[in-house]
């Protein structure tokens, strides 16, 4: 693309706020502006020559439009990691903003994702994850959006959990009309245009109602959500404190070499240094450290709480520090004292290097890997071949993505071989079929032994994936590889490395398998003197059949419709 090419391209693009992708046979540059029209006219006369380069390989420009530019600055960070751009700074790891989609469907699903489908209405993206997840739920009880997958959606006969508890008027089964549900989701597609009353007003009536009858749990958690609700389009008090004392700082240092930079963050605590970590990332020749400083930073930070201050060895773009500011955070670059040995410091990690990193270059040096940067853990849990299910998580630089954690549930047998087979061929298959949006690892770790991992190398022999698999066995923590196995030391890094991921695997394996028991075996459904709607009182009241189980006798009965008969049923039915 030529000068007159880029003058063209910018003239039909408006004067608001948004992000712009220079593509070619992929996205090469992604960039933020508060005028989409008057900064990518200025690529016709490039900057740098790294610039000059990328805006001549572009065949086209494309763009979306923000409603500010937070956003645009926090949707670029969300297309940074999504495309990873070659013109780009790119933290590597797998973070980024939520956003909230409706579907493109007759009956449209609600959900916070960070990946959202073709043709959903998107809207974001938020820095508050909790608070996004907060309202996108109360929307769904006010309104009863569906927020259910779509191969769950289909066929059924009769509602889900979901409806029981109040959260979905189940259209999937004709509970509502399609007209009554279009004007629900009306209504949240308002509430998401600005409109706080539509969801404002309902929590408040329902809170008034709740103090009257006297319902404090109720009406306090009504409060806390209309909370959440009023901040979510700015009318909480959003005001920046300016006296306070500081609990958590973080401590920024990066430097660079050639294409690649590093930055290490130190984290203090009251006053005590609790945590330092280092991240690499990809820094094409042109990009200053302070440009490093603004991309990691809003990349870093896109799952992870705000401190409240952020030292760093040199000032950020003055778009981050006033979006840091937004959110309570007080960006600084100190000349003197205490604050400025700590930055010192932080760029003595950068410059020295760090034990992530180490950890897996050493893991991978062992293996005879070219990388053990990403790694992927898989495990099954059942009871005896009931409940089946598997897990499959993410460690990228020796740190868990859970953002690519994934599960499945797998045929109803009691072969753990044969379950392994089955859950690596099937994450096998998404990946050579480019069905799994997520890179493919450079190592899978096993939970178990030499028939696990026997059973895994048979997946992906079949499948014809070409991904190293090794398997840590529980007993003895022996290294299992195709070729022999590994007795490491106990307190040797990249063994612990490896004992991370495998226990990661477990827990979120077990986790499931919980989960699916409890649906499997329906057990409130099988306790005498419990009718649906005493069952969807107690699940609303508790939350899972878990929490049910855990309550005590009186908890129980607090609920509508539980006596003392009833209350001593469920406890010894669920114990």
């Amino acid at each position: 693309m030529d000068a007159t090419g880029v003058r063209e391209a910018a003239d039909v693009l408006p004067r608001e706020p948004g992000v712009y992708h220079f593509v070619a046979d992929r996205v090469l540059y992604v960039g933020k502006a508060v005028d989409l029209r008057d900064r990518v006219r200025s690529y016709a006369d490039p900057r740098s020559a790294r610039i000059a380069q990328m805006v001549e390989r572009a065949e086209s420009i494309e763009f979306s439009v923000t409603d500010t530019e937070t956003q645009a600055l926090l949707l670029e960070a969300n297309l940074i990691k999504r495309h990873q751009p070659p013109y780009n700074v790119r933290l590597k790891d797998d973070k980024s903003y939520p956003l909230v989609q409706l579907t493109d469907h007759p009956v449209p699903r609600i959900e916070v994702t960070r990946d959202p489908e073709e043709g959903a209405t998107v809207y974001g993206p938020f820095t508050d994850k909790g608070r996004v997840e907060t309202v996108v739920k109360a929307l769904r009880e006010t309104y009863g959006l569906r927020g259910c997958s779509d191969h769950k959606y289909e066929g059924r006969d009769r509602p889900c959990l979901d409806y029981e508890m109040g959260l979905c008027t189940a259209p999937c089964t004709g509970e509502i009309s399609a007209v009554d549900y279009a004007e629900d989701v009306e209504s949240v597609e308002r509430f998401f245009g600005g409109e706080t009353g539509v969801l404002a007003d309902p929590l408040r009536r329902e809170m008034a109602a709740a103090s009257e009858a006297q319902e404090f749990e109720r009406a306090a958690n009504c409060r806390d959500k209309l909370e959440a609700v009023e901040a979510f389009h700015g009318d909480a008090d959003d005001a920046v404190q300016t006296t306070r004392d500081e609990r958590a700082v973080d401590v920024l240092g990066a430097v660079r070499e050639g294409e690649r930079a590093t930055v290490a963050r130190l984290h203090a605590a009251d006053g005590q240094l609790i945590d330092r970590e280092r991240h690499g990332l990809d820094a094409p020749d042109g990009d200053g450290v302070g440009e490093v400083l603004s991309a990691f930073i809003t990349q870093y930070y896109a799952e992870r709480e705000f401190p409240e201050a952020v030292l760093c060895s040199e000032r950020p773009g003055e778009d981050v520090v006033e979006w840091l500011a937004g959110e309570g955070v007080d960006v600084r670059v100190p000349g003197a004292g205490r604050e400025a040995t700590l930055v010192d410091l932080a760029l003595k990690n950068a410059r020295r290097g760090g034990p992530a990193r180490d950890d897996t270059a050493a893991l991978a040096d062992a293996l005879a890997l070219d990388s053990a940067d990403r790694i992927e853990g898989f495990d099954v849990s059942h009871a005896q071949g009931r409940a089946v299910v598997g897990s499959n998580v993410a460690f990228v630089d020796g740190d868990a993505a859970k953002r690519d954690y994934r599960r499945k549930k797998l045929t109803e047998r009691n072969d753990d071989y044969a379950n392994m087979r089955e859950l690596v061929r099937w994450r096998a298959k998404r990946a050579i079929e480019d069905r799994d949006d997520r890179p493919d690892p450079d190592l899978l770790l096993i939970d178990g032994g030499d028939g696990q991992l026997g059973a895994a190398r048979d997946a992906l022999a079949d499948t014809g994936w070409d991904v190293p698999a090794v398997a840590l066995a529980k007993d003895e923590e022996l290294v299992v590889t195709p070729t022999g196995t590994h007795d490491w030391d106990d307190d040797d890094p990249k063994l612990h490395l490896c004992q991370r991921v495998r226990d990661e695997a477990h827990r979120f394996a077990v986790q499931y398998h919980q989960t699916v028991r409890d649906e499997v075996t329906t057990a409130l459904d099988e306790v005498p003197g419990v009718g649906p709607e005493t069952r969807k009182r107690l699940l609303r009241r508790f939350g899972s059949v878990d929490n049910v189980r855990a309550a005590s006798t009186e908890e129980l009965l607090a609920v509508e419709g539980v006596g003392a008969g009833t209350a001593e049923t469920i406890r010894s039915r669920l114990s």
